[in-house]
């Protein structure tokens, strides 16, 4: 299923290997957080998706496991912006901005986070909307129109 709607948008999408099972569950429990379920469906079909411009539109499971940790505990990053804890980041757009669900409260909305300016904001619906904007358009800077 993601991977014919992210052709269907983006004939020259890029994907890995499958995740197994077992890799999602090991990842989860050192996140100490349940990945969404639709990232989680994503991930058993291809280890990310690669975009326009080779960019890791979705990371890949290693990815999204070391970034969130680090977002979560490095202590630099709490001197200079706002707590990322309420954040679970997937994905990026090469250019330093990452894209997030929102996990507290939980929802399926897809977040930018803004690295120079420490601002979030709405970009999608979920993750389907968030697959098809950002690979619909080609930019870098998609969600800023």
């Amino acid at each position: 299923m993601w991977r014919q709607a992210a052709t269907a948008v983006f004939p020259d999408v890029g994907f890995r290997r499958p995740v197994q099972a077992s890799e999602l569950v090991a990842a989860q429990t050192r996140l100490r957080r349940t990945l969404p379920a639709e990232l989680r469906q994503l991930l058993l079909e291809s280890d990310g998706v690669i975009g326009h411009l080779h960019v890791d539109t979705i990371w890949p499971l290693d990815q999204i496991v070391e970034r969130n940790l680090l977002f979560w505990s490095d202590q630099t990053f709490t001197q200079l912006y706002m707590p990322f804890d309420a954040l679970l980041f997937f994905g990026d757009n090469g250019g330093g901005d990452q894209f997030a669900f929102v996990q507290k409260p939980e929802r399926p909305d897809i977040f930018v986070w803004e690295h120079e300016s420490d601002s979030r904001r709405w970009v999608a619906n979920n993750l389907q909307d968030y697959l098809g904007r950002s690979l619909r358009a080609g930019g870098d800077d998609w969600y800023q129109q």
